[in-house]
């Protein structure tokens, strides 16, 4: 199916604060497009939103589908979501949690045939957690149960994969491998890809497109180098960033210090 993500004026409020304003955006079928922005600019809300986990106004569609339209099982099949800080049920191996993922495929009187159970087998074997399939959630790192969660909404076969900060209890390294699987499966599946990420290089390195929030509304949208300007995000995130370039073109953003003190210091013998 078409995994093309609409998103006409969006809206999200908590009583009588507007945490999305109107946002309009669409995502390419195969496209992966990364919202930055501040904490509070309302990334986690409108991903919320598109995954039909948080009251909104506006329309959500995938392939020209009004998802609101649909069943949650429905749903399920199209948007996979991977939250920032997921539920853990105490009592759940990571095996037995990433086979939920194929739910959504499942009768309802039906159980997970041989090629699901495989199928989740695998997807954490790719993840490097196949030793770690019969541990119970509870027992495992931060870094681990995030690549179990990921792997779960793999698991769903949904054409458009909604990620809330997927790498954020991990550490650099895993960073990059676990963003390395999603392109890669990106690519294999023809994956469309709405994520959050906070780290701007990393965004910047993985996204064909970013979005820039604050307070609600869009600021920005375009390739990384179009988005990725110092005024822009200085104004954005307060303080002063600096965006830099290798010789291969890729962007690395920083933070710049507000001042240096030139003192010399002499070392007392």
């Amino acid at each position: 199916m078409n995994g093309a993500l609409g998103m006409d004026r969006i809206t999200v409020r908590y009583g009588s604060t507007v945490a999305v304003n109107e946002v309009s955006e669409t995502v390419a079928d195969g496209e992966w497009v990364a919202l930055i922005g501040a904490n509070g600019a309302g990334k986690s809300s409108l991903l919320r939103a598109v995954a039909h986990l948080e009251r909104h106004d506006g329309t959500v569609t995938v392939g020209g589908v009004p998802t609101a339209r649909l069943t949650h099982k429905r749903r399920a099949r199209l948007v996979a979501y991977v939250p920032q800080k997921p539920e853990v049920p105490v009592g759940m191996t990571a095996f037995e949690y990433t086979l939920l993922g194929r739910t959504p495929h499942v009768g309802y009187l039906g159980d997970e045939s041989l090629h699901d159970r495989r199928y989740c087998l695998d997807l954490l074997d790719r993840m490097g957690l196949a030793d770690m399939a019969a541990r119970r959630l509870p027992t495992l790192s931060g870094g681990e149960l995030q690549r179990v969660v990921l792997a779960r909404a793999l698991a769903q076969e949904a054409p458009v994969l909604v990620l809330d900060e997927p790498t954020s209890a991990l550490d650099l390294g895993r960073r990059v491998e676990v963003l390395e699987l999603v392109d890669a499966l990106r690519r294999e599946r023809g994956l469309t890809v709405l994520s959050a990420l906070h780290d701007l290089t990393l965004a910047a390195q993985f996204a064909d497109r970013l979005v820039l929030m604050s307070a609600g509304t869009v600021r920005a949208s375009g390739r990384p180098a179009e988005v990725l300007e110092e005024n822009l995000l200085s104004s954005c995130f307060g303080g002063s960033v600096r965006v830099m370039a290798d010789d291969g073109g890729e962007l690395y953003v920083v933070g710049r210090r507000a001042g240096r003190r030139n003192e010399q210091y002499e070392v007392q013998p």
